[in-house]
């Protein structure tokens, strides 16, 4: 039986598209691993009416109500691969089930790429962060750093700044040039130039970063610009455009969040930047909506 839809990825983005599709009435399908990308944070900040709440709560909640609506399908797995074939598209799952579709949602998500400095993944989503608008608030007036990772370092230490006192440690990377230096000198911005070591720090905390002089920087809370990549290669099996975003690649999409292959929508941090579970929200309705109604229009422009 073909589907009138195949969404490939079940978190923020991927599940407020398959509701609003099958809101509709229309048959649809979730393929989804269980690896959210925010699963390394214990609380979601800023999502509207969910603030505080551990995200995968969050992600069970809505797969539940999903589940209410008699024409959702959900496969716990991955999407092995998807190619066109007449009338839409076929996706094989790691199930080893093969489902056609006339149309597909990519949410598939990406995956962040840490700098290799010991201690520093196991921190991650609790001492050490990415968006100061999901954490900065429970760290404000504390000793705060951003580590230097990318060009846009600098101008995340401008921002944290907002949150209190902040250094900016170039583990290692140049000084940055006169004019940036200037700018973090007026938000107050520390520059510290050694190698980061290690961190201590117990429970997944941060107390103190050891630079490579045999120093210790005492902390509380480090940010960073992460690279980040795509967690799967369809799109690009597909034939969708991509484009190389602040952060990593793109998927690339119009207004309606289709990309460049006709029936091919894209939704979520990996169609867009910044990043934001809010965003990746929005994104997934903007998705369902307009694949929902060019199944009504479509046939009729025919």
């Amino acid at each position: 039986m073909q589907l009138d839809a195949i969404v490939i990825g079940g978190s923020f983005a991927g599940l407020s598209a398959a509701i609003h599709i099958a809101r509709a009435r229309r048959s649809v399908c979730v393929i989804d691993a269980g690896n959210p990308r925010n699963r390394f944070a214990a609380e979601s900040h800023g999502f509207f009416g969910h603030d505080g709440h551990d995200p995968r709560t969050i992600i069970n909640s809505a797969r539940t109500q999903l589940q209410h609506y008699p024409s959702v399908q959900m496969i716990t797995g991955e999407a092995d691969g998807a190619s066109p074939v007449p009338g839409g598209f076929e996706v094989a799952v790691s199930n080893g089930k093969t489902l056609t579709a006339s149309k597909l949602v990519l949410a598939f998500g990406v995956s962040d790429v840490l700098p290799d400095v010991p201690g520093l993944a196991e921190r991650w989503g609790k001492s050490v962060l990415h968006c100061p608008y999901c954490h900065g608030f429970e760290f404000a007036g504390k000793r705060q750093g951003v580590l230097y990772s990318a060009p846009m370092s600098a101008h995340q230490a401008q921002l944290i700044a907002d949150w209190g006192p902040t250094t900016l440690y170039l583990n290692g990377n140049e000084m940055p040039d006169e004019e940036i230096q200037a700018k973090l000198a007026k938000r107050e911005v520390l520059i510290e130039a050694a190698r980061i070591d290690a961190f201590k720090g117990d429970n997944g905390g941060l107390s103190a970063l050891l630079l490579s002089d045999g120093r210790e920087a005492l902390i509380d809370a480090l940010y960073l610009v992460p690279n980040s990549r795509l967690n799967s290669h369809i799109a690009e099996q597909l034939g969708c455009a991509l484009d190389e975003g602040p952060l990593g690649t793109m998927i690339r999409t119009d207004e309606k969040k289709q990309t460049t292959v006709a029936g091919v929508y894209a939704a979520g941090d990996i169609a867009r930047a910044p990043h934001n579970a809010s965003w990746a929200a929005a994104d997934g309705v903007t998705a369902g909506v307009f694949l929902h109604q060019s199944l009504v229009f479509e046939p009729l422009a025919a």
